[in-house]
């Protein structure tokens, strides 16, 4: 008993050290929690979705879930060869040039009527604190922190580790000149030593201006947040960012609900919409929409192309890593959704409405 116990002490002791690291982040405190404390979307100590929100669906439990990822056999959630890409040079784009650059997952660059702008960057090869787990895809890192220019604004749709990387963030830091997000994510931008003043942080639908003609509004979705056992401490989000002449719907985590027309009725028409597909399951998909959900999304927020993210990069659930894109592409072209599926790396000509893609998912093993 008393081996077993000073094993237990052991490891409890050893948790506890490995989560004192810079890379977990901060509780938000002092003057941000009463901000947070104010918000009408936060109560009972955590912030809360518009709808009810279990992680589990009905009849799930980590249990089951847990079983299954152990215990079924699922084929090709990881691709069998390195993945073809195209890299474009982020840092000699004309600044007239309207562009955006996916890099796998829910990271991306813009460039939006000469603003230059990166969404979620996750570029070290893993997207967990233990850097040998949840590794990329081969081929899916073709970027790193060196590749990117002077950002004049990042967004941080919340604080997952796939979305929200601490590594990434901290070699990006001195190109960094703006960050936008939800409210409670800058006390970890602040512990790994961003100045608050180049931090805008917002609820649910509240404006910013961010520099002439560019606004942002911070707007619901439907999922969680924490990077420790301790969850819902800062908002999740989605972004209405309106340009000179763009208007673009960045989309954080979400499950489907009744948000997304409900901005597309405030906010839309939307000239491309950015949403997540992938990483869903039967057993969370109140927090994961599957890929015909982002379909009906993208035509609830009014969107004239959508861009599906979210996949590509990591295995993070119990479906073929290629399903996202063989599912949303279907429904799309079902609902004669214009879509985008471009290749890591490869550029988007935002102005181009009708900008071919091939699925070259294809064939990938």
């Amino acid at each position: 008993m008393l081996i077993a116990l000073i094993i237990i002490i052991t490891i409890t002791i050893s948790i506890y050290a490995f989560m004192l690291q810079p890379k977990f982040g901060s509780k938000p405190h002092g003057g941000r929690m009463q901000l947070i404390e104010a918000s009408p979307n936060y109560r009972n100590g955590q912030f809360q979705n518009q709808s009810t929100t279990p992680q589990l669906t009905e009849g799930a439990s980590f249990g089951s879930v847990l079983k299954e990822f152990m215990l079924v056999k699922k084929l090709r959630k990881k691709p069998a060869q390195t993945l073809p890409s195209v890299k474009t040079n982020l840092k000699e784009l004309r600044k007239e040039e309207d562009v955006l650059v996916w890099m796998g997952h829910s990271s991306y660059f813009m460039q939006v009527d000469g603003k230059a702008i990166l969404v979620d960057p996750v570029l070290s090869g893993s997207a967990s604190p233990l850097s040998f787990t949840t590794k990329s895809f081969a081929g899916a890192d073709i970027y790193t922190p060196d590749d990117i220019p002077e950002i004049d604004f990042l967004f941080i749709t919340h604080d997952h580790w796939d979305h929200l990387d601490h590594d990434t963030i901290k070699k990006l830091q001195p190109k960094i000149k703006t960050i936008i997000t939800g409210l409670g994510t800058a006390a970890h931008l602040e512990r790994w030593g961003f100045n608050a003043a180049n931090i805008i942080e917002k609820d649910w639908n509240e404006t910013a201006g961010i520099a002439s003609g560019f606004t942002v509004t911070v707007t619901p979705a439907r999922h969680f947040s924490g990077r420790t056992f301790t969850r819902n401490k800062a908002a999740w989000a989605s972004f209405v960012l309106q340009t000179p002449a763009h208007k673009i719907f960045i989309g954080g985590d979400s499950g489907y609900d009744a948000h997304f027309k409900s901005i597309g009725s405030l906010h839309g028409p939307f000239d491309l919409a950015i949403l997540e597909c992938g990483q869903y399951d039967k057993s969370w998909k109140y927090i994961h929409m599957m890929p015909e959900e982002t379909v009906q999304a993208a035509q609830d927020l009014q969107a004239k192309k959508l861009l599906p993210v979210h996949w590509g990069k990591f295995s993070l659930a119990n479906h073929a890593w290629d399903e996202p894109a063989e599912r949303v592409s279907k429904a799309a072209a079902a609902s004669n959704m214009p879509l985008l599926t471009p290749m890591i790396g490869e550029q988007v000509n935002i102005n181009d409405a009708a900008q071919p893609f091939a699925p070259w998912w294809k064939n990938i093993e």
